[in-house]
């Protein structure tokens, strides 16, 4: 083949370094744009904190001011030196000459001047506090289960327990196939094989009865109703271990054991027949039943809650809403004068070289930074503009709004749009709401209007907790309701509104008045 050159034109978009940081600050969280301005202050020199700058000037003020009192204070001290100690030795030798006219003993007094106090002399003796005292207790009589997760829990009371070498192995086992909820997820039979297949258990294995025996003092360990199979039995190991006074605990007994299916049906006709109890007796029951715990697992846990920073604050001020970022997600920053004069030195060498590329890569941050808080600004004032409804009436009042509507008002991309709206959270007066939170999809009404999904949601969820206990809306009633109100939804549209909130069909909402 033969070579040839060929010259081309074109047009391409390249994303330059800056566009790209700009880009990546934007859809970072509160969390993580911190943690990003803490690795950019460790890395770049020229780079500070507002605050850093003006504790530095203070600390010098304070410095020189302290200097000065010092100096001050020591020549007031050498100039009063000398009538402190004539006064002293004038008192002394009146107070000697006085015990001898007096012809009292000349022994040794009861407080002696001394030049220190006892704090100077000794140190000061801390007794242990209670605190910590039942702080390393409680670590030895019940880990805290923000320390431990179940599994450890489970371990730590199986070494608490005298287990033989064999029935610690099963237990070791067991306390495996326990999952995070505090439930048995492997069948015994399944336990039974692996240890006979392992090389913990001796050479004549163990046997079936042996695993359930050492399950059933785990189902003894704390939580109550760990190691169980299945929700009856977690119940009734819950309710095993209740006070016999308790009211109605027989009758809460009694339908656990051998009315499980009736309850799980809602059949509450036929419990009061077979228990011969009214609907007042079987609901005092049922009560107690609820207040067991379903997942006993779920008390245990070493996960640490993850708290929510807003972004954004919104305020009613004089009847107009206002929009403003929270000053403390993003500390101030600022360039350092002596670095940044330092590198606009004319000297070609290696350090101004540096101190010039450190000081690019700071003001391209500050920019970047800049951008993004204009950008989630200008997007979190036109939401609260299109959503003022929402924040006078409440969710009802919702008005349908999407990405598009925003980006034609700021002027930017969709795909700005959503990079700002994510994990950003605005708070308002009526509590702390993602920012995605005020798109939503609209249903047509009859008056030729739209309603927002949100709003539907609200006002199913208005519906369903006015309705009667005993006759619970089905879904085609719900869609019924909501036709009478102008919102044309389908029954299905209401049952995918209905799962989306968590709430269970009708069937399952039905309960005793």
């Amino acid at each position: 083949m033969k070579q040839t050159l060929q010259l081309k034109l074109g047009q391409s978009l390249t994303m330059t370094p800056q566009l790209q940081q700009a880009i990546r600050l934007l859809q970072l969280s509160s969390l993580e744009l911190q943690t990003e301005i803490q690795e950019i202050l460790e890395s770049n020199p020229l780079l500070e904190t507002q605050d850093d700058a003006n504790s530095e000037l203070n600390s010098a003020d304070a410095l020189s001011s302290k200097n000065d009192s010092l100096n001050s204070q020591s020549e007031s001290k050498e100039i009063s030196q000398e009538s402190i100690l004539e006064k002293e030795f004038a008192d002394k030798d009146t107070a000697v000459d006085r015990e001898i006219d007096t012809g009292a003993d000349v022994g040794m007094p009861n407080d002696l001047p001394v030049d220190s106090s006892w704090e100077d002399t000794y140190e000061s003796y801390t007794p242990p506090s209670r605190t910590s005292t039942d702080s390393e207790m409680r670590n030895f009589e019940q880990p805290s289960s923000s320390d431990q997760n179940l599994a450890q829990h489970l371990e730590w009371q199986m070494l608490l327990t005298p287990f033989s070498e064999t029935d610690m192995a099963i237990a070791t086992a067991i306390i495996d196939a326990i999952d995070h909820n505090g439930y048995l997820a492997t069948n015994l039979d399944d336990i039974l094989q692996s240890l006979n297949e392992g090389n913990d258990i001796d050479d004549e294995g163990v046997e079936l009865d042996e695993v359930e025996s050492v399950l059933r003092q785990i189902q003894n360990f704390d939580p109550p109703g760990v190691g169980s199979r299945n929700i009856r039995e977690c119940m009734q190991l819950q309710l095993d271990i209740c006070d016999s006074d308790i009211p109605w605990l027989t009758e809460a007994k009694s339908i656990v054991t051998d009315h499980f299916e009736l309850l799980a049906s809602r059949d509450y006709n036929l419990l009061m027949r077979r228990l011969k109890l009214n609907e007042d007796e079987l609901q005092q029951a049922i009560n107690l039943i609820q207040s067991l715990n379903p997942r006993p697992g779920s008390q245990i846990t070493d996960s640490q809650p993850e708290y929510v920073i807003p972004d954004v604050f919104v305020r009613k001020v004089k009847g107009v809403w206002r929009v403003e970022l929270n000053p403390e997600v993003t500390p101030r920053l600022s360039i350092n004068s002596l670095y940044a004069g330092m590198a606009q030195g004319s000297q070609n060498s290696s350090d101004t070289s540096f101190l010039k590329n450190h000081l690019q890569e700071a003001r391209w941050f500050l920019k970047s930074l800049k951008s993004r808080n204009e950008t989630l600004l200008k997007v979190a004032t036109c939401i609260v503009e299109r959503q003022r409804a929402f924040l006078e009436y409440g969710d009802e009042a919702m008005k349908p709004l999407v990405m598009h509507d925003v980006a034609e008002v700021v002027s930017m991309h969709e795909s700005t749009i959503s990079r700002v709206t994510t994990k950003k959270y605005m708070h308002t007066p009526r509590g702390i709401y993602e920012l995605k939170y005020f798109f939503s999809s609209h249903v047509s009404t009859s008056s030729g209007g739209e309603c927002s999904a949100t709003a539907i949601r609200a006002m199913l969820k208005k519906l369903i907790a006015s309705e009667q206990a005993n006759k619970p809306l089905s879904d085609n009633k719900l869609a019924c309701m909501l036709e009478k109100q102008g919102i044309n939804v389908a029954r299905r549209t209401v049952a995918k509104y209905r799962e989306a909130m968590a709430i269970p069909p009708s069937n399952e909402r039905k309960r005793l008045m």
